[in-house]
């Protein structure tokens, strides 16, 4: 009898997502076998999933807690043919690279009455995110905490719009995004004069983008542009200062814990969806 090789460091991988996706386990994941690049090139042709518009995205998967009430004793509300069970509520704010959820699992108490979607490019990442609310959900079942945050893989520069329809959001985050420091690089940048359209598009007025970063050269391009579109206006330093999705965005993700460590320094605006001017 021959013995068999130890199992490759990918197997254990494999072998513990596999496990931990035991219905009912309260057990959070733990990153190391959720094994990822820091980065990924968005405009890799991805295998990616996406509704063809927001209306046939099926957010019951995700948000089973917030399913809209029947409409009879035995009629669920089906939005179309598909079968599709709505929301008692729509999304409204969108941590937009959300790597392993730690804004969206601290937001979870403080916006109670908000759901909340972290959307994330890198599958093991996404999953993790995934396994973790599950946990959590687990753990608080009693109280019904984190049953208003989800988290998608997602491309959003790519696709922003077939999730979200005109004026839902009114916060989006862009927590430590991919610096792209090269110049043929900066077409990635997750702000753009194309992309702040979309974001502006997706926004109700009044909403708030948030931006953050450890890369100066970033927030000054992050700020340039978001300034030079019509419909943001920067907001105030000392009405910065006292959101408390600002104190929570400094602190909570995984990126700003690791500036943190490092006494790096942290770059932030915000900026506030204005209303549409009216037609001539």
């Amino acid at each position: 009898m021959t013995d068999q090789p130890p199992p490759s460091k990918r197997q254990k991988r494999e072998d513990y997502r596999k496990a931990h996706k035991v219905e009912g386990s309260a057990a959070l994941p733990q990153k190391k076998f959720y094994r990822q690049r820091a980065h990924a090139n968005p405009f890799s042709d991805h295998q990616l999933t996406y509704p063809a518009s927001p209306e046939m995205m099926n957010w019951a998967l995700h948000y089973p807690a917030y399913i809209a009430p029947q409409t009879g004793l035995n009629e669920p509300i089906d939005h179309t043919e598909t079968g599709i069970r709505p929301l008692s509520r729509d999304i409204t704010v969108a941590d937009i690279g959300c790597g392993f959820g730690g804004l969206l699992v601290a937001l979870a108490p403080k916006l109670p009455d908000e759901l909340l979607l972290g959307m994330e490019i890198r599958t093991q990442v996404t999953e993790f995110v995934q396994d973790r609310i599950k946990a959590l959900r687990n753990q608080n079942a009693d109280s019904g905490l984190y049953q208003n945050i989800a988290c998608v893989r997602a491309n959003t520069m790519k696709f922003l719009p077939n999730f979200f329809k005109k004026g839902q959001l009114f916060k989006i985050f862009l927590c430590f995004p991919d610096p792209h420091f090269k110049a043929r690089k900066h077409k990635a940048r997750i702000v753009s004069l194309t992309l702040n359209s979309e974001y502006a598009f997706a926004m109700k007025p009044g909403g708030v983008i948030y931006t953050i970063t450890d890369v100066e050269d970033l927030h000054k391009w992050m700020v340039k542009h978001l300034e030079e579109h019509p419909s943001f206006l920067r907001v105030g330093k000392g009405e910065e200062a006292e959101d408390e999705c600002v104190k929570t965005m400094m602190v909570e993700t995984e990126e700003g814990k690791k500036v943190e460590r490092n006494k790096g320094e942290k770059f932030v605006a915000c900026f506030r969806r204005l209303e549409d001017p009216p037609w001539p």
